[in-house]
């Protein structure tokens, strides 16, 4: 029996630890409630025009989804810069990195929206087969495509000011285009104040005006508070090749990451837009709600990137390992507390979403389903950003993508298209690998390797860290045997 030292461990500061999440989760949190609650608005609005008008718009954002992983491999590459270059106090990285991130995250922009504008009826044609979908599908496109570019550079500026500690000029930004949005959808849809009665164009309309104010309100508080970074245009793209190597070489894994997930999920709502209409219109009311979870969840993701990618870059890597397994933790809670709210209130909300019969039964069946699968694939998600922030771009890709293309999608493609199994089954394969990654990631997450500085700072502290990790699992070996 060997004599060992042992040291007493110091007690995670929880208190500060807690003001230093929630400093940068609610922010984001209302600010991404702020956009659903004005989805949830837009769908009561619509509700009147019947269950099909639901269904075409609830298509349509699931084109805006795709965009969405077109461009978030830069958001979540682009994060990990500014934090680390934040942390280490590394103006000229920032601009850098921020110029590169925008001009790739536009140009995805502005080819989805032409492609709205130009081929809706090939993106209706290829989201469902019900015609009369299709035609209200393709009104909408035609005009909400104008917002696509503008919306994608106010998600620019929202990641780079999070980032840098301003929080609240997105959350303003959000505030602004929720009121309008509403109050456009009241005046458009169905033509008060003499307003010409638009019906589904008239949302659509509503959602570009929206994006409009979104981006002003952003912009305009940024000068005035003189952010140093966000329009300091000059400075953004004064990088060379060798920066934008570096960048490619971090974010690839990222992209690839986003847009092969992103393409997966278009093969299964393609099996999904070919069940029934009212299961397409239970499933577009269901994608509103869960902006409320994804909500909840993303103020935490958020604050996972940017405490935990402060840490790394600032050489503080023990202090990012401990924040980074307590950030879980959090976020799981606030998710489940998320699911058994909608849980309660599902009944109003579905009748106010004009759900009824069938199309009732089939979205609080998909609720229930997601909300037992939700700690894990929130979990996963708050830790693959965690591991981006910290410099592995890596691992939560190659996983993803695995169990994406080997069971997921052949999964859902066979339930749904040759055996015709029932809705519900179908969407719940959907889901069916989240319990085995997050698993796979928790060990991951303990073991430290997701810890790769692109800081000088960083890298310098990097080797003691690791050696401290090994000592102790060395320790615990030592102990069990």
């Amino acid at each position: 029996m060997t004599n060992t030292t042992v040291q007493k461990k110091e007690p995670f500061p929880w208190k500060n630890f807690f003001i230093s999440v929630m400093a940068i989760a609610v922010p984001v949190a209302l600010q991404n409630l702020l956009t659903t609650t004005g989805s949830m608005i837009d769908t009561m609005m619509l509700a009147p025009l019947g269950e099909l008008t639901v269904g075409a718009v609830g298509l349509c954002a699931q084109f805006s989804s795709l965009m969405f992983t077109g461009y978030w491999g830069f958001v979540g590459g682009g994060m990990l810069f500014f934090a680390q270059y934040f942390g280490a106090k590394d103006d000229d990285g920032i601009n850098r990195s921020y110029g590169i991130t925008v001009s790739f995250m536009m140009l995805v922009g502005v080819l989805f929206g032409l492609a709205a504008l130009l081929f809706p009826e090939l993106i209706m044609r290829v989201y469902t087969d019900k015609t009369s979908i299709q035609q209200l599908g393709i009104q909408y496109l035609r005009i909400v495509g104008f917002a696509y570019p503008l919306q994608v550079y106010a998600m620019a500026c929202s990641a780079l000011l999070r980032t840098t500690d301003k929080v609240r000029i997105p959350l303003y930004g959000g505030i602004a285009s929720v009121v309008t949005n509403c109050l456009l959808n009241w005046l458009l849809i169905e033509g008060h104040w003499g307003f010409p009665t638009m019906g589904i164009r008239g949302a659509a309309t509503a959602t570009v005006c929206a994006a409009v104010v979104n981006v002003t309100v952003i912009v305009v508080l940024a000068k005035v508070q003189k952010h140093p970074y966000l329009l300091r245009v000059s400075r953004h793209f004064r990088w060379k090749l060798q920066n934008l190597k570096e960048y490619l070489r971090k974010c690839f894994p990222i992209i690839l990451n986003e847009v092969a997930i992103g393409v997966g999920a278009m093969v299964m709502n393609i099996v999904l837009g070919r069940q029934s209409e009212a299961a397409i219109a239970g499933l577009a009311v269901f994608r509103t709600l869960e902006g409320f979870i994804i909500g909840f969840f993303a103020g935490f993701s958020n604050a996972a990137s940017v405490l935990v990618g402060k840490e790394v870059g600032a050489g503080n890597l023990k202090v990012a390992y401990e924040r980074a397994k307590r950030v879980l933790l959090l976020c799981d809670t606030f998710i489940l507390l998320g699911c058994l709210l909608l849980i309660s209130v599902h009944t109003p909300l579905f009748h106010a979403m004009s759900l009824s019969g069938e199309s009732f039964k089939l979205c609080f069946g998909m609720l229930l389903i997601y909300s037992m699968i939700a700690l894990f694939r929130m979990g996963n998600w708050t830790q693959n950003d965690t591991y981006r922030s910290a410099g592995d771009a890596a691992t939560g890709t190659i996983l993803e993508i695995v169990f994406m293309y080997l069971m997921v999608v052949p999964c859902v493609c066979l339930v749904g298209l040759k055996f015709k199994a029932p809705f519900l089954v179908v969407f719940a394969c959907c889901y069916i690998d989240e319990p085995i990654r997050f698993l796979l990631m928790q060990l991951h997450m303990y073991s430290g390797k997701w810890i790769r500085p692109v800081t000088p700072e960083g890298r310098e502290a990097l080797p003691a860290f690791m050696a401290s990790l090994a000592k102790k699992r060395a320790a615990r070996r030592s102990q069990a045997a």
